[in-house]
């Protein structure tokens, strides 16, 4: 049995007339030339997309970006930020934050499934496991991974303390990343903390567990000074992020 990457026209059933494989055909044509295959990095992030891509995505989010002098400039990092449901938090903080620091920013959650999921990878998606997430530290890379999903944009989910391990194995140090949005306005926000230090050294699996512990209080701590003109987010703005 054929795998769908196996898979050739001639494979496909008789039905399908060459007008309907014009139609398929269509998008991939489309959109080649505007894509440069010397512009695809060692993870599949295409630089050269992302830079297409960003001012489409201001058209939907208006991002400010506070507290990049936190971060390192050469060397690699993990932020964690907090991710209200289909608010598609990692994707518009990572392409913020990537644009403000001149930096690529690789985010977690690329689905390991077909056209979505190349297309993911394009623009700087990991798979959500510990060791992509490692070999990207190891190589210097900032990686924004999301905590669990909550129905607030200003409630901090618990973080995964299997992907944080990947930082401490590392020894890369970790950045609350606390972000609103609003389904209402373009406005939005990505506002980095200073890096989460561990209360005390530990050794073995503990050590991965209270250091998501302590960036979920620290990203709770940043929402929950978030409000009004300060930050930049409307009081209607608020009422609609739930």
């Amino acid at each position: 049995q054929k795998t769908a990457y196996e898979i050739r026209p001639r494979d496909w059933s008789s039905d399908v007339c060459s007008s309907d494989l014009d139609l398929i055909e269509f998008p991939r044509r489309l959109v080649s030339p505007l894509l440069d295959p010397h512009s695809v990095d060692d993870w599949g992030r295409d630089q050269h997309l992302v830079e297409l891509l960003t001012p489409i995505a201001r058209l939907r989010w208006q991002v400010g970006v506070s507290g990049i002098e936190h971060l390192p400039t050469k060397t690699g990092a993990l932020l964690v930020c907090n991710a209200r449901r289909f608010a598609l938090t990692p994707v518009f903080a990572a392409l913020a934050i990537a644009e403000a620091t001149g930096r690529p920013v690789r985010f977690v959650g690329r689905p390991d499934i077909g056209p979505l999921g190349a297309f993911m990878r394009r623009i700087g998606a990991l798979l959500d496991r510990p060791d992509d997430i490692r070999t990207a530290l190891h190589h210097r890379e900032l990686v924004l991974m999301g905590a669990e999903h909550t129905d607030s944009a200003l409630e901090a989910g618990a973080v995964r303390h299997d992907l944080i391990a990947a930082a401490v194995l590392e020894k890369v140090p970790v950045y609350p990343v606390a972000s609103t949005s609003s389904a209402l306005s373009r406005t939005a926000r990505a506002d980095i903390g200073p890096a989460v230090r561990a209360a005390r050294s530990r050794r073995g699996p503990l050590a991965e567990v209270e250091l998501a512990a302590q960036v979920q209080r620290h990203l709770q701590r940043q929402l929950d000074g978030f409000g009004g003109t300060r930050t930049g987010v409307a009081v209607f703005d608020r009422l609609a992020e739930g």
